[in-house]
């Protein structure tokens, strides 16, 4: 990735070996990466980082990834965000409450890291 600006993607996922993977591959394509175990920590980090993307996975023990888009989705300072779910749950119905919901994306588990790339690519290019 040559762009002028490195994008910042943002990880919220309550499994340590997935945050590690994604950001693994991630980094490894150019951008910088950070990341959330709990969906109230990635609200706390969310205003300080100020992420260009977020990875959002919808099981989550505390608060859970729907929950937490929904509250992206009205709070002004986070609305533009993009938020592709990144999620085991592989039914239609919540592939299209993500997508009622304002996600830019829902990309099921497992993924390839050539899939991933190529998906937040295309979601950072279209915002």
């Amino acid at each position: 990735m040559d762009e002028a600006r490195k994008y910042r993607i943002m990880v919220v996922d309550d499994e340590e070996d997935l945050l590690d993977f994604v950001k693994l591959v991630l980094e490894g394509a150019g951008y910088s990466v950070f990341s959330a175990l709990t969906g109230h920590e990635a609200l706390q980090q969310m205003y300080r980082e100020k992420p260009d993307l977020i990875l959002l996975d919808i099981m989550m023990p505390d608060l859970d990834g729907m929950e937490l888009l929904k509250i992206l989705k009205v709070e002004e300072s986070t609305a533009s965000i993009p938020v592709a779910m990144l999620t085991a749950k592989v039914e239609p119905k919540d592939k299209m409450a993500a997508l009622q919901e304002e996600a830019v994306d829902y990309i099921c588990k497992p993924f390839s890291p050539q899939e991933l790339v190529e998906r937040v690519a295309t979601i950072l290019a279209r915002n």
